[in-house]
């Protein structure tokens, strides 16, 4: 359903998983984990594997906790792209990185879901891509004891099940349901 044209591909988006953003997040390694076996189906079945790293003033680009947590390696040959706003489409090279792998469709994992994850599903629904959110392969940390991580999550999974716009599709789906062409 995507509206861009000759894009019939689908691509995984990793999106920051690094050693700084997950070291506190809620259920890290179960998170990665299911990370590390979706971009293995991707893998196994074709579909391109993109991988985000985010950095700024608190994550520094090439400091040990900029750096993709040691569970996940990106294989040579996949697209990593580097980014210093929450959407990973802002000035960056993500949309040539997909015209290129031909990709309409992306399904998103990683951190931290009420900032990047968040942002990067509006800007791909934006510009046209149909966008599913595993929702038990992302992950935050708490924001306040009122505000915990669970909440956030289970939040953006709700919110992002019912999200529909014009000629794209949005949604969730568990790791367990993703299918890779």
């Amino acid at each position: 359903m995507t509206t861009l044209r000759g894009r019939p591909s689908s691509a995984l988006l990793v999106v920051d998983v690094q050693v700084g953003v997950v070291a506190s997040a809620h259920r890290r390694d179960e998170v990665v984990a299911a990370i590390s076996r979706l971009v293995a189906a991707a893998r196994g079945a074709g579909t391109p594997v993109v991988w985000v790293q985010h950095h700024d003033d608190e994550l520094a680009e090439g400091s040990p906790e900029w750096r993709i947590v040691p569970e996940l390696v990106p294989a040579d040959g996949e697209a990593v792209v580097h980014k210093a706003w929450n959407d990973a489409f802002e000035e960056t090279d993500l949309e040539e990185r997909l015209a290129e792998r031909a990709v309409g469709r992306l399904v998103v994992v990683g951190a931290q879901t009420e900032w990047c994850i968040r942002a990067t599903l509006h800007g791909a629904i934006a510009r046209g891509y149909d966008a599913t959110l595993v929702e038990d392969a992302h992950t935050t940390g708490d924001l306040s004891p009122e505000v915990p991580a669970t909440a956030v999550i289970a939040m953006t999974n709700a919110y992002w099940t019912w999200h529909a716009v014009p000629g794209r599709s949005a949604g969730t789906c568990t790791a367990s349901e993703v299918a890779f062409p």
